[in-house]
């Protein structure tokens, strides 16, 4: 990455801190790593970002005077950089680095992905988070993000698994299963996504494919009704299952639940709906 008025002393390609470096020491007293080059610093962002992020005072225009290549510059009335030793890249905090990346998300969902990948990495907590937002006055999904956060506290760590508690299990009426709950297979430590431990049932969600194709959805529906007809004890269930297809979904595990014991009865989410 050129930099103007910076200068390398090794020989060879620059590195990726150098590059880091040379767009701190471009963008000016106060500049620090933010949004998705933060993220990445934290060990949450998958792989490098293709621009550099930095957030400097609200105060500061650098890049008005002369844009920097490659380089986003964002603005907050109050920066605060993670505490580093001086030769370590200043970038912000954990939690401010997920709040500022779920206020530039489009959707709610991608927003919601940012905070599972923090919390799912356990570089931060819901307490932390609920901190740092109540120092923001404005904030963006602000109840969903409070809500989440409750959710978390709860063992829910993915978008897909919001979705089935949300959409699949409270909307139609079911009991509240375990999250993550904790067994022992042989020498191993599993975590269940969803057990309802009275009814010895096991929803598991299948986050690899977040959005399998048609064919893959009705394959794995086929195998769901074979499992719900011969009273076995895990069902699973892919994005299309518990979005599209969540009333369905929802029927199948009230079925399996009344015959393990249940004597609820699973509602309506709303007009049209099929669950009885």
């Amino acid at each position: 990455m050129p930099g103007r008025a910076t200068y390398a002393t090794f020989t060879g390609k620059s590195t990726r801190e150098a590059d880091l470096w040379t767009a701190i020491l471009r963008a000016g007293p106060g500049a620090v790593l933010s949004h998705q080059t933060a993220a990445e610093l934290h060990g949450f962002a998958g792989k490098p970002s293709r621009q550099i992020h930095i957030t400097v005072p609200a105060s500061r225009r650098p890049a008005q005077r002369r844009p920097i290549p490659g380089v986003v510059v964002h603005r907050s009335r109050i920066v605060v950089a993670e505490p580093q030793a001086p030769w370590r890249l200043p970038r912000t905090t954990v939690e401010d680095t997920v709040l500022d990346l779920m206020a530039a998300a489009v959707t709610f969902d991608d927003a919601y992905g940012w905070l599972c990948r923090a919390l799912g990495r356990r570089i931060t907590l819901p307490m932390l988070l609920r901190e740092a937002m109540a120092s923001r006055s404005r904030i963006r999904w602000r109840a969903w993000i409070t809500e989440a956060l409750a959710d978390a506290e709860e063992g829910i760590n993915s978008p897909l698994e919001r979705r089935y508690v949300r959409d699949v299990e409270r909307a139609h009426g079911l009991p509240a299963a375990r999250r993550q709950a904790k067994r022992r297979a042989g020498s191993r430590t599993i975590y269940l996504d969803n057990l309802y431990e009275e009814y010895s049932l096991c929803v598991e969600l299948d986050g690899a494919a977040t959005h399998p194709d048609e064919g893959r959805w009705k394959d794995t529906d086929r195998d769901n009704a074979n499992i719900a007809s011969e009273d076995a004890r895990t069902l699973r269930y892919g994005w299309v299952a518990v979005t599209e297809n969540r009333c369905h979904s929802a029927q199948q595990v009230a079925d399996v639940l009344r015959r393990r014991g249940w004597t609820g009865k699973p509602c309506p989410c709303g007009a049209g709906c099929p669950v009885r």
